[in-house]
């Protein structure tokens, strides 16, 4: 009867943890503000059986997610009630600044014992958030194995592959048949990554000269020698950029890759799960950079996000200041037509949108490798081609408009004339610039908007008053 009475207690359990699962997530696999509501409650009362129950019911992503929406005295509360080994996966899955600041709140003993179910690159990412004193006090606390494999990590520079890529590998000799690479598999198990897709054969200098796919080597008869079976593979230098391996990832379809030292020595893998981070964390940093910002997390400080947009504004109050000078050229003109002052924000801000346009998709390009000097002028061409028609449509509206407004046909050519000459000067420059900016070695998304901003306002306000002056006056 007591053993039923167990069952059925930890049936009820499951079935507690299931619908508090059901709760935490909505259909898109969004946290629930109710569930969210349910954890500060349970912090606010002091209830650490029930933080601990709550918390336990999430995936370590989710809980990652969890801490976003969580003051720091929340955070405080409730990092003490994580099991160690749920702690280390959802180290790894917290934003940069949130994690710097549950790593303060965690023991270094409890942190060392979290670290060793990490793989060495997940430990390294982790254990380079500490400060000097705790690393040397979490490192101390390790494994001599695992304290090595960290601090080689950690020697690479950052975004690069050596500290990209796990050292723990799956090997084999090039002169073994498939039944000695499965035992040899089931033996180490302990020493093999916790998940992979290849295994390596190599060279007696531990180069690499092959590699087969787990599900080949489980199809193969065991007497099959690997090198009938293995398929070429494609290395990565330890020093490439992240950037530059998210990009070879994505042009051959790799699912994994082995990362080799000068001389051709194997010393780790990287994985496609770690360049679905790598090309998430690309790609934000490119959007941010384009509006001139860097505060990208939910926990930035008021300090933090004053100091990443104050710069930009006040260069871009500069730029907008030289750009109006040209109403000052012209302010007789402007003062004698009023007109003048209702078309000049139209006129400037259609060509910073179609600026902004432009600006995207040469970004785009240029991050994608699909914009060289191969293919450069063709592109130009396009963009300014594209430019004049989506110049003489906007041009043909805006001057009905006037002519609707105004009953003024010089000043509807006017309006048109300009419009036109600022959609297309923003087609050049919204192309022109990033491959400039590339061309000298800046990144093209920080600087570009502020000069297409600049050039096509002060295109817009001159062109429309200059020929104003020609026309109408």
């Amino acid at each position: 009867m007591s053993g039923e009475n167990d069952l059925s207690e930890e049936t009820r359990a499951d079935a507690a943890i299931e619908d508090l699962e059901d709760l935490a997530l909505d259909e898109d696999y969004a946290l629930t503000s109710e569930f969210v509501d349910m954890v500060i409650d349970a912090a606010d009362r002091g209830d650490g059986a029930r933080m601990a129950e709550l918390v336990s019911a999430l995936r370590p992503a989710d809980v990652a997610d969890l801490m976003g929406f969580l003051t720091a005295g929340y955070r405080e509360e409730i990092v003490p009630h994580i099991a160690p080994d749920a702690l280390a996966e959802i180290l790894s899955e917290l934003e940069t600044n949130i994690r710097e600041e549950v790593l303060e709140i965690v023991a270094p003993a409890t942190l060392a014992k979290a670290l060793e179910a990490l793989d060495s690159d997940d430990a390294a990412d982790v254990v380079d958030d500490l400060d000097e004193a705790k690393r040397a006090s979490v490192l101390a606390a390790l494994p001599a194995h695992e304290r090595t494999a960290i601090e080689a990590s950690l020697a690479y520079e950052d975004e690069t592959a050596g500290r990209l890529m796990q050292r723990e590998v799956a090997l084999a000799p090039q002169f073994w048949t498939v039944g000695q690479a499965m035992d040899h598999l089931s033996r180490e198990s302990e020493a093999l990554p916790e998940l992979f897709f290849d295994l390596y054969v190599v060279d007696p200098a531990m180069r690499p000269v092959g590699a087969t796919p787990v599900s080949h080597l489980l199809r193969a008869r065991r007497e099959t020698p690997l090198t009938e079976i293995m398929e070429p593979v494609t290395e990565i230098p330890v020093d490439m950029d992240q950037e530059e391996v998210a990009y070879i990832f994505d042009k051959y379809h790799l699912i994994s890759a082995p990362v080799i030292e000068p001389g051709g020595r194997l010393v780790g893998q990287i994985t496609v799960d770690d360049i679905v981070g790598v090309i998430q964390e690309e790609s934000e940093e490119d959007m941010l950079a384009l509006a001139n910002v860097s505060d990208a997390g939910r926990d930035a400080s008021m300090v933090g996000i004053v100091r990443s947009r104050l710069p930009w504004l006040v260069v871009n109050l500069v730029s907008e200041t030289v750009a109006v000078s040209a109403i000052a050229i012209f302010q007789d003109e402007v003062a004698k037509i009023v007109a003048l002052a209702v078309l000049l924000p139209i006129i400037s801000s259609l060509g910073n949108n179609a600026s902004v346009q432009t600006l995207a998709v040469a970004v785009r390009s240029l991050a994608s490798r699909e914009l060289n000097a191969s293919n450069t002028w063709r592109v130009v061409r396009r963009e300014v081609i594209a430019g004049l028609a989506n110049g003489l449509v906007l041009s043909g509206i805006m001057g009905a408009a006037v002519v609707g407004f105004y009953h003024d046909w010089k000043l509807a050519l006017t309006a048109g004339l300009a419009l036109m000459a600022d959609i297309i000067i923003a087609a050049v420059i919204g192309i022109t610039a990033p491959l400039a900016l590339e061309k000298l070695g800046r990144d093209p998304a920080v600087s570009s908007p502020i000069i297409v901003t600049f050039v096509t306002d002060f295109v817009g306000f001159f062109a429309l008053l200059a020929i104003a002056a020609g026309i109408l006056m």
